[in-house]
Parts: structure tokens; C-alpha cells; sequence
């Protein structure tokens, strides 16, 4: 796996927004989605997954695909000076609260850095940024956000969902496992992936 797949795949999970597998269903020639499932099994490049929904998708394989791995993760894996994207939402404490928790390999720092919009949650913001401070209280964790012009903090609450990026590779597309795959939908529950994530040891992609 080259450094360059690593980044557009890790891009795509840290600042992506889910699509649900049903999304396809209406899907119009040439669409863009994500789908997330977990494996039926793998046919040279195709891998068939089923949905949340109980329906299945053939994926096919772009040529020389890289395979990312996640693996569970938690907040004391979160050290100062990693970088990390993550998903949140506003709370009424005026600290947004982490729906989910990203953490890059080293080698990957800087990837998609700064803070935007994130469709998963209403108002909800992707953050991808250095630590710079880590504090944990009764509640969790919160930490501070530091990104080229700006921070941002946010609290980490206990039981938020938290992941880590690893290598992987295509015997790890084994039944049962879960994935995420994004992109072009021809409709007819049938996707052309150039991005797909496995979860490693019962792990689940991120949305």
C-alpha cells in the first residue's frame, strides 16, 4: 500500500459522510455513495456485502484497490501531539461532544487538516487536527483541537466510538467482517469502489 492510496482512503473516512446501503436502491447512473455492510464473501474483485437493511451489494474491486484496516481504539490511545479527525455535535454545554474518534498513523499527519461541516449529525462539525492537550474528568475526556487557523475543543464522552487506522490488505475481507466502501453506484445494488475500509478484530469503520 502506498502512502498516497493510504491518504485518499484515510481523507474519505476522517471527513466523508455515510450513506445507508438503501441509498442505492434509487441510486441514478454514476451516483457517488458510501455503503457500509459487512462481508458475504470476495469473487476475485468482487465482494459481496449485506447491509444493515438485510439487502446485498456487489462490489467491484477498482484494479490495484488498497485495503484499509481499523481497529478499535480507546480514549487513553488519544496521546498529546497525535492527530486525530473527529466527528462531532453541538451540546448545551457549548463544547461539541465526540460521536466518533478517528486516530491516524503518524505517517499520515496533516491529512485533510482544518474543520468543516459534517453531514452525519445535524450542525455537526469533522475536525481533523493535532492534540494539543488531552484532559480527562468524570465525565471522559476532552481535548483541544489545533489546526492551521484555529482550535477547537471537544469532549470525549465515555463510550464514544473510538478507532484507529492500520495496514490491511484483502485476505482480511473475510465473512462477517465490516466494511465501508465508497464509490460509483450504476444502481441495481451494484457499486465500483475505489475506497474500502475493513474492520480488523470485530472493529467497525467509522461513518
Amino acid at each position: 500500500m502506498t502512502r498516497n492510496h493510504l491518504r485518499k482512503i484515510v481523507l474519505s473516512l476522517a471527513a466523508g459522510a455515510a450513506i445507508g446501503l438503501s441509498a442505492l436502491h434509487g441510486a441514478n447512473a454514476a451516483d457517488r455513495v458510501r455503503v457500509h455492510g459487512t462481508v458475504e464473501n470476495l469473487d476475485g474483485d468482487t465482494l459481496k456485502i449485506k447491509g444493515p437493511d438485510g439487502h446485498d451489494i456487489a462490489v467491484t474491486m477498482a484494479s490495484g484497490l488498497a485495503v484499509l484496516g481499523v481497529k478499535n481504539a480507546t480514549a487513553a490511545d488519544i496521546k498529546t501531539g497525535d492527530f486525530v479527525g473527529i466527528g462531532s455535535e453541538p451540546t448545551a454545554s457549548g463544547i461539541n461532544g465526540a460521536v466518533q474518534v478517528v486516530i491516524f498513523p503518524a505517517s499520515m499527519k496533516g491529512t485533510g487538516e482544518g474543520d468543516r461541516p459534517w453531514s452525519v449529525k445535524p450542525n455537526g462539525s469533522m475536525t481533523n487536527a493535532t492534540v494539543a492537550n488531552a484532559v480527562k474528568d468524570v465525565n471522559g475526556q476532552t481535548v483541544t483541537l489545533a489546526y492551521k487557523g484555529g482550535e477547537r475543543k471537544i469532549s470525549i464522552p465515555d463510550g464514544t466510538k473510538i478507532v484507529a487506522l492500520a495496514p490491511a490488505t484483502r485476505d482480511d475481507l473475510k465473512p462477517g467482517a465490516a466494511v465501508s466502501a465508497q464509490g460509483t453506484s450504476s444502481g441495481d445494488n451494484a457499486l465500483a469502489a475505489d475506497r474500502l475500509a475493513v474492520g480488523l478484530d470485530g472493529a467497525t469503520p467509522p461513518m
